[in-house]
């Protein structure tokens, strides 16, 4: 299975690509590289992650990936107050 071919990677990619349009203009720039970083390593994660070959590495991946989507979420609700 190549990781372009899950939704679940096309969806994150998506938002990552939304996140950085939306955020070109805040002049807070360390949250800014900060939020980005943050979208930019859940499908990164997810990416590597299937590509990996052991079950094991592949769920190390996915877990950071989902570490880094919690991260994410937590800085937007930051950013929106």
């Amino acid at each position: 299975m190549r990781f372009e071919d899950l939704e679940v990677w096309r969806r994150a990619a998506r938002l990552c690509a939304e996140i950085y349009k939306s955020l070109a203009d805040l002049r807070d720039f360390g949250f800014r590289d900060q939020i980005t970083c943050s979208a930019l390593s859940v499908p990164s994660n997810i990416a590597e992650g299937v590509e990996r070959r052991s079950a094991k590495d592949k769920q190390c991946f996915l877990d950071i990936a989902l570490g880094s989507c919690a991260e994410l979420c937590t800085q937007l609700y930051i950013n929106a107050v």
